[in-house]
């Protein structure tokens, strides 16, 4: 059970869920929620399951051990005659000491799985020659370990956690099944979105009933993102799959041709199966975090990551960007930035040093190679050459006359922004980062426009149903995307105008995936994308 489509997760293990949810008592439920969380992890990792066990037991454990700390530092303060400053100090540094050894535990244990092979890769033309006269031969080939499905999702959700509690936002949980139940609950654990413990952990507890509405707009949604998957991202899997296995073979235009769908195909792949999270969490009465926000009606690049993926994009932002951008070194940077550049142009030079922090570790989250440092480092430019850019465009483009509310410049902003996402798309596809640099300026040096249309296209397993079908859903995705942003389109809204408008939504949908959805014989499904990062 790979996938939240398949038939055993669709037709057997959710309504049984359900099922057995709803027929229990109501302060019992969430034991079913834990039970099927760890019974559907262990069906995509197995044994592997120990290593959420342990991150979940450490994670309670360090969690009450900072709620104690903060327990004992509050009542030393009440003491008369107490030096504040010094108890506050000597606290302090036992709370950050208690909290780096829970976040050196689990992102040890994510660096263990993921990272060890590419750091010994990266670090051997250095440690090589240094070792050498020691007689030492550094490890250049380390075999990998198997990594447990969505550690990269539940190890973010358990560092928040824990910084947290530090923080004093919420306070410790003494109850362990709780917490369990917030890291491993199952339409999250393997692609997200990144929950705050005060989002989910309550209300994952409480146990609400299904009721009629919650099963009908969380249908819709499921529907949904059933038929992006099975109209658009396996549709597009085998010609994706060909160019990108041949680094620099079918020439630049079919090369660019594959960056584009290969974006559609992640799209439709990640928030289809962020629909089948939401609805599977509003069927049992919880509201999960969207991580979509229509992202390819951007103007800006800065714009597209506020949509795309937005509880990572959060999550760096709280738990990176803010403390880096808010330690000492950093703020007398901003002073003399600000001093020697003026206001505007030094607070955007000043911002970079967050903003490479922010987005090298958003490349290295997604994976341990080269492709996705460059990817990171691709958008860490882009991004923050954009600031400047903004700070110019200010001032020059009343001078000379142009309207940048007007349709023209709009226009042009969302054709570059798309520009860029597809490039940076390429880049983060690529088997590696050389490959990336490869299949760019192959798209610079050999256009190869005539690839298009010499059959190529069809012999890659795109034939002309295929894109004729893929038109069509492009201009459907855009229709509901554009009543999306205006609000004037939702599951809840169908139910509000009749309570059977859902279910003839999801009727339609269905036989719109059996008639027209890209499986059988002659189509490659697509793997979970994101569960792999």
């Amino acid at each position: 059970m790979t996938s939240y489509f398949s038939l055993a997760m669709l037709g057997a293990f959710l309504p049984a869920t359900m099922l057995a949810y709803q027929i229990i008592p109501r302060r019992a439920r969430w034991v079913v929620l834990l039970a099927a969380s760890y019974a559907f992890f262990w069906s995509i990792s197995g044994a592997l399951i120990v290593y959420l066990l342990a991150a979940t037991v450490t994670i309670w454990l360090i969690g009450l051990g900072l709620g104690r700390l903060i327990q004992a530092r509050a009542e030393a303060l009440k003491e008369p005659g107490a030096d504040r400053r010094a108890v506050k100090h000597w606290h302090q540094r036992r709370m950050k000491a208690v909290l780096a050894l829970g976040i050196l535990v689990n992102m040890g244990m994510l660096f263990s799985f993921k990272y060890v092979p590419f750091t010994a890769r990266t670090l051997a033309p250095l440690a090589t020659p240094l070792l050498a006269p020691f007689g030492i031969t550094w490890p250049e080939h380390v075999a990998g370990i198997a990594a447990p499905i969505g550690i990269s999702f539940y190890t973010l959700q358990a560092i928040s956690y824990l910084v947290d509690v530090y923080r004093q936002r919420i306070t410790a949980d003494t109850n362990l099944g709780r917490l369990a139940l917030y890291l491993a609950f199952f339409p999250q654990i393997m692609e997200g979105p990144i929950c705050r413990y005060d989002q989910t952990a309550g209300v994952l507890m409480a146990g609400n009933p299904i009721t009629a509405e919650g099963l009908s707009t969380g249908a819709v949604r499921i529907c949904w993102g059933l038929a992006k998957q099975y109209l658009v991202a396996n549709r597009v899997n085998m010609l994706v799959k060909a160019v990108f296995a041949s680094s620099g073979s079918y020439g630049g235009s079919i090369t660019l041709l594959a960056g584009a769908l290969y974006t559609l195909q992640l799209y439709c792949d990640f928030s289809g199966t962020m629909d089948f999270v939401v609805g599977t969490g509003r069927i049992f009465g919880v509201r999960l975090p969207e991580n979509f926000r229509q992202p390819f009606f951007s103007r800006t690049a800065s714009e597209f990551w506020q949509r795309w993926h937005i509880t990572l994009g959060l999550w760096l932002r709280d738990y990176v960007f803010y403390p880096v951008s808010l330690s000492t070194p950093v703020k007398h940077a901003g002073h003399a930035a600000r001093k020697l550049l003026g206001n505007h142009m030094g607070s955007v030079a000043v911002s970079g040093i967050a903003l490479l922090a922010v987005w090298f570790g958003n490349g290295l989250w997604h994976g341990a190679g080269g492709q996705y440092v460059l990817f990171g480092l691709y958008w860490f430019a882009v991004i923050w050459l954009g600031g400047f850019a903004e700070v110019l465009a200010q001032g020059w483009c009343p001078r000379l006359g142009i309207d940048r509310d007007g349709k023209v410049w709009r226009a042009l902003q969302h054709v570059r922004t798309l520009g860029i996402v597809v490039v940076g798309e390429i880049i983060f596809r690529a088997p590696g980062g050389r490959a990336a640099l490869q299949l760019l300026a192959e798209a610079v040096r050999n256009p190869s426009i005539g690839t298009l249309f010499d059959g190529t296209v069809a012999k890659l397993g795109l034939s002309s149903a295929d894109a004729v079908c893929l038109v069509i859903v492009l201009a459907t995705l855009l229709v509901v995307g554009a009543l999306r942003e205006r609000g004037a389109w939702s599951a809840e809204r169908l139910w509000r105008a009749s309570h059977l408008a859902p279910c003839l939504m999801c009727c339609a949908l269905f036989f719109i995936v059996i008639i027209f959805g890209a499986y059988g014989t002659g189509y490659v499904p697509v793997d979970p994308m994101y569960a792999s990062f």
